[in-house]
């Protein structure tokens, strides 16, 4: 070879070699879609978990596939405050953002923003919903001051996403968030299981202990079960898609619950239905999956998770972690609260550990049972259980949802004791355990202004004392209530209409 040839042939090497460089250099900067699914009211209640009589196929695939989280607990109960701590990585009783449904027309104080601000800046299209699944799934329900579409400033602006409905090609990199709505107690879960061609058995599904074992209760948990398993079929129609745009090779998809099950001990209680979420993270480009990942986690990490993932620092304010890195301190503890839901005010905060929660009632002349209207409409198996209790047919643990007053301090195994059923609190031997979790919620209370244990503020927030609907209905609507007694869901919308206009026409 001469000496032109060799050096031709080093010319087209080195063009080669930073070619491919570059083009690997190019793939590596390629920002992931990101796809976060919200699942209404579910605790772990799907198959990859444990739950059995229900069929999840399709997430059974993305936790085989995926990382699937096994601690993973919500800060918040209830939707919107679990909401508000998601879409901004901090706590949501920091921000201002712990009653529900409140400060709607009250900014986010500074420095906090949405993430969908850091991703535009980052260069992400910003999406709510899609025309895939029931309602659109375009549920936002935060607890500041917000617009759905439109710029973010935080002064003058307040929109949160840029579009709606559809990711398309010309969208990458885009950051869809997704509500899956048929999980939320509604009248279309009864179209739903009827319509069913493989409706769970009421036989096959396994009660808690703290529910009385009724026909009417078994049939409603079936129903419940119904709606996941139609939740995971949509969650099937959104990979499809995303796979039938050629975009789902490079998608992240993040599915988490935004707060526990809507019956005894769930939704709206600091309790393991309440508070332990289903949470699973798929990146095949860039995770190693079947993996079932035991670190604490809470539902505000997923901020931080959603942000580390698009290449954008954290803010420094943030108390989300990003939970696809290794951490080397890892959370040894979940702070969690519970305060306004509609007429009915709260103020009680859990700390959980890998072993233990710790529960703190800072109201405690208040039942676990307190006739909220909107529950009242949602829950048969309440209406089921005091009339068995009226008869006498509840045994202690079960008759204990009814007491008139809650326990100031609650302590459970919840390793030992997954139902939490027996209260340590007072139990000599843990005595230890107990001031170790006291301890762990004066750290937090140290290091953070908690506004939920302020004096509550009514003008941004749902009106005091609205009555007992129960009381209502027995001298408006005593059919209703006859219903309701027999586990029949006449319908939350017309009713609360007229309870509620009843309500103002006393103001």
């Amino acid at each position: 070879m001469t000496k032109s040839n060799n050096l031709n042939f080093l010319l087209i090497l080195f063009s080669s070699l930073v070619l491919a460089s570059c083009a690997n250099q190019k793939k590596e900067d390629i920002k992931p879609n990101i796809l976060f699914i919200l699942s209404e009211d579910i605790s772990t209640d799907i198959e990859s978990y444990g739950m059995i009589a229900v069929k999840t196929p399709v997430l059974n695939k993305l936790a085989k596939t995926g990382i699937q989280y096994m601690n993973a607990y919500g800060n918040n109960s209830i939707c919107s405050p679990s909401r508000s701590n998601m879409i901004t990585g901090v706590h949501q009783n920091i921000i201002n953002a712990q009653h529900h449904r409140s400060n709607r027309k009250i900014p986010l104080a500074k420095p906090y923003k949405p993430i969908t601000s850091y991703l535009r800046d980052a260069g992400y299209t910003t999406i709510i919903g899609s025309n895939l699944v029931r309602q659109n799934g375009q549920k936002i329900d935060v607890n500041f001051k917000h617009d759905m579409l439109g710029k973010w400033d935080g002064e003058t602006q307040f929109g949160l996403f840029d579009k709606k409905h559809e990711a398309l090609p010309e969208d990458q990199p885009f950051f869809q968030q997704v509500t899956m709505h048929v999980t939320h107690r509604g009248d279309w879960w009864n179209s739903i299981r009827e319509k069913s061609t493989h409706k769970v058995n009421p036989d096959d599904v396994a009660l808690p202990p703290h529910y009385a074992d009724n026909p009417v209760i078994r049939e409603d948990w079936a129903k419940y079960l119904d709606q996941i398993e139609y939740m995971d079929a949509e969650v099937g129609l959104l990979l499809a898609d995303l796979e039938a745009k050629g975009m789902k090779d490079n998608t992240i998809i993040i599915f988490i619950g935004d707060n526990g099950r809507c019956n005894v001990r769930g939704k709206g209680y600091l309790y393991e239905p309440g508070l332990h979420l289903p949470l699973i993270v798929n990146w095949p480009a860039k995770l190693s999956g079947g993996k079932k990942d035991t670190r604490l986690v809470a539902s505000v990490d997923v901020a931080a998770t959603i942000l580390d993932a698009a290449g954008v620092e954290l803010p420094d304010y943030m108390t989300a972690r990003s939970i696809i890195k290794e951490d080397e301190n890892p959370r040894e503890y979940i702070y969690s609260a519970r305060d306004l839901w509609d007429e009915v005010l709260e103020q009680s905060r859990a700390i959980t550990t890998h072993e233990y929660r710790y529960i703190k009632n800072n109201i405690v002349d208040q039942s676990h049972d307190a006739h909220q209207a909107y529950l009242e409409f949602h829950r048969p198996a309440v209406h089921i259980m005091r009339g068995l209790k009226e008869n006498g047919e509840l045994d202690t643990l079960q008759s204990k949802f009814f007491a008139a007053s809650k326990e100031p301090e609650e302590l459970f195994d919840i390793i030992n004791d997954p139902f939490e059923v027996n209260n340590l609190i007072d139990n000599p031997e843990f005595k230890d355990v107990a001031n170790k979790m006291r301890g762990h919620y004066n750290d937090w209370n140290s290091k953070n202004h908690d506004f939920g244990l302020d004096p509550i503020n009514w003008v941004n927030c749902p009106p005091p004392n609205a009555g007992d609907i129960i009381k209502w209905l027995e001298k408006e609507q005593p059919e209703v209530l006859d219903q309701m007694a027999q586990g029949i869901e006449p319908g939350f919308g017309k009713i609360s209409r007229q309870y509620n206009q009843m309500l103002e026409s006393k103001k």
